[in-house]
């Protein structure tokens, strides 16, 4: 095993030393479950990476969304420059799920769109779990769904040598077996092609492709070389091919098992039959015999995960493989922004059991499907071997379980935890441009949190009004543009940004100095312990960060809120007198940071809104109220992962259906 090291001219700062040793010794001897506990700005990623410098053992990072797995991957490939960093998300750069709704009699097909970058380097995670010890993998929470066991996808391959007499014809029919496609016109990823004597495959998981020159049937050489150019890049001695897709089965697991999807169609269609659903009973006839001639005559069928637990063999309810079983036994676990993550991943297995139970009930899928399904929260738990926690405000579940929880404080700029003044909201205006001029004069830049998006806009034409500049953000703003807009704000086109929630962005602003919180005192998940303590680490970028919360009384979650940044303050500014440091803001170069990103935040609340609305009629009472029950389960939902805008949105549709009962 090659070893992990830390390729950076950064050395341990401030207290990250002693997190490092810390944690590094909780692993080393055996503790289960360790927490982070690291300010914003402090250099939690940098940790992480000595830690498993420290520990050299593989490692599964997970993380909430999109967004921050990209960052996090980025940071630890150059962190890691000579081991395997890989990125585990969703492919999907659009997917809308198969689901029935019974109260319309709506099926809605499944429907998505593949991102092949992110599916190449998923497949190229599998592989190099299957090669090498020196891996760490950034994953979502994606990670939880099942996959194809390992066994079987180690035996899933291709291989030849140099020298080597093969059966060509045969070489080429496991290739198709590992779902390859044979294109001797257009030679993409995932295809192969034969001209003559040469035989050229482009693995779905690398950047390069293989030639293979034969002499009849003799392997002459094999080369790597890059399919757009040609240019050859080394001659090599094997080439080892895995699977073209992430689910794929060997011939004789597929049928053997189609005896067990007839016998279990069978059972099904007697229960809807002697049920008198005659409907439902023709309905999965047809659509599983499909299936099965697909499978016998293909070796895969569109959907062919929803078969998965009858073609591993595993027992009703069983737990399926997952990423997380690609890993050794012994290996680290980190899981980042863990306050979000963890009931993240908790409620996954509930949410994906409701919308296949649905579509088991009327006839579209054998009760088999139920098992394509993301693992439990304990499930998960039991494959972990040894985990750290980590985030500025970790919750109840991370302490209480946790061994030890390590504070990172310091950060290596000096930069101290912002001050926080609580102002009435009698005046509010006029005390906020006041502070807000006072920032444009010193060339910095201001945030304001608003509770809806109608405040956010009416607020931004009031200041507008006044000569300042200024812009808003919320759910309604495409993605891309939330990006520019932040680029703008940092590079100075204007100096105010007014939002609901800015704490997802996925980007540093060091350029703030101001972050003005109204209706601080009200009670709900925007102006929660967490929210606020997230909220306020906004500020802390900056060597002249400040925080007034706008409130009319002091609220518990405000009061903890002020004590736990206070107390930070009072170690670093003690921490900075014993070591003659003077905080200095973060100097950040202004990149283009417009990467493409999945589209899971696009219209997210709109999307939720809808499907739910579908299964009630809002003008019938007694539906009514069970579409605001529904809604607000989804909005708590939002709130837990800390998508305040998609949870403000709904909560706003929740006000207007209120409204419509009372006309």
């Amino acid at each position: 095993m090659r070893p992990f090291e830390v390729v950076s001219p950064f050395k341990p700062a401030g207290d990250q030393w002693e997190a490092i040793t810390a944690l590094a010794e909780g692993v080393k001897t055996g503790e289960q479950f360790q927490v982070l506990q690291g300010v914003t700005g402090s250099g939690k990623t940098f940790t992480m990476a000595k830690i498993i410098e420290a520990v050299q053992m593989p490692t599964l990072i997970i993380s909430h969304n999109k967004t921050l797995s990209a960052q996090l991957f980025r940071e630890f490939r150059s962190f890691f420059p000579h081991n395997a960093v890989e990125y585990f998300v969703s492919y999907y750069d659009y997917y809308q799920p198969e689901a029935y709704v019974a109260s319309r009699d709506l099926y809605i097909e499944k429907d998505a769109s593949i991102n092949e970058e992110i599916e190449r380097m998923r497949l190229s995670a599998a592989r190099n779990m299957m090669e090498r010890e020196d891996v760490i993998i950034v994953a979502t929470v994606s990670c939880i769904y099942g996959m194809v066991t390992p066994e079987v996808y180690r035996k899933m391959t291709a291989t030849f040598s140099k020298g080597e007499v093969v059966d060509v014809d045969s070489l080429m029919r496991r290739f198709v077996e590992l779902q390859y496609e044979r294109n001797d016109a257009v030679f993409e990823r995932g295809r192969f092609r034969r001209r003559g004597d040469t035989l050229e495959i482009y693995p779905a998981y690398m950047e390069e492709a293989y030639r293979v020159d034969l002499d009849w049937d003799k392997v002459e050489s094999i080369r790597r070389f890059n399919p757009i150019s040609g240019e050859v890049l080394e001659e090599i001695d094997r080439a080892l091919i895995y699977p073209a897709k992430q689910f794929v089965m060997p011939a004789d697991m597929v049928h053997n098992a189609l005896g067990a999807i007839r016998e279990e169609l069978a059972q099904r269609y007697e229960f809807f039959m002697s049920a008198g659903k005659i409907p439902e009973a023709e309905r999965l006839k047809t659509r599983v015999e499909y299936d099965i001639e697909m499978l016998s005559e293909m070796g895969y069928c569109p959907g062919i995960e929803n078969y998965s637990a009858l073609l591993a063999g595993r027992s009703p309810g069983e737990a399926p493989d997952t990423l997380v079983d690609y890993l050794p036994e012994r290996h680290l676990t980190f899981i980042d922004e863990s306050h979000v993550t963890l009931p993240q991943i908790g409620a996954m297995y509930a949410g994906d059991r409701s919308r296949k139970q649905s579509l088991v009930d009327y006839g579209f899928r054998l009760p088999c499907a139920l098992d394509n399904r993301p693992l439990r929260y304990d499930e998960f738990e039991k494959r972990l071997d040894k985990t750290i926690f980590v985030s500025a405000t970790p919750g109840k579940t991370e302490t209480e379980q946790s061994s030890r929880v390590v504070q990172q404080l310091i950060r290596p700029t000096g930069l101290l935890d912002p001050e926080i003044e609580v102002r009435p909201s009698h005046g509010q205006m006029e005390d906020i441009y006041g502070e807000v001029q006072k920032r444009i004069k010193a060339g910095e830049r201001s945030l304001i949190l608003t509770l809806t998006k109608k405040m956010a806009e009416d607020l931004t034409d009031y200041l507008s009004g006044l000569g300042l500049k200024v812009r808003y953000i919320h759910s309604e703003i495409e993605t891309i543009e939330r990006v520019e807009i932040l680029t703008q704000l940092r590079s100075g086109e204007f100096d105010i940004l007014v939002g609901i929630n800015l704490l997802r962005e996925g980007i540093d602003l060091p350029e703030v100095s101001f972050i003005a919180i109204l209706d601080a005192d009200k009670i709900g998940f925007l102006r929660s312990l967490t929210s606020l303590v997230q909220i306020i680490g906004r500020a802390a970028r900056n060597a002249a960060g400040k925080v007034i919360m706008y409130a009319d009384r002091v609220s518990d979650a405000m009061r903890d809120a002020i004590a736990e940044t206070e107390r930070r303050r009072a170690v670093q500014i003690e921490y900075n007198k014993k070591h003659g440091i003077t905080p200095t803001t973060i100097k950040k170069a202004i990149a283009n940071i417009l990467e493409r990103h999945a589209t899971e935040e696009k219209d997210a609340a709109a999307a939720s809104i809808e499907i739910i609305k579908k299964s009630y009629n809002v003008l019938v009472p007694d539906q009514r109220k069970k579409l605001i029950a529904a809604l607000e389960r989804e909005m708590l939902e939002h709130a837990k992962k800390l998508e305040f805008e998609q949870a403000a949105a709904i909560r706003d549709e929740i006000e207007k259906i209120k409204e419509l009962g009372k006309l």
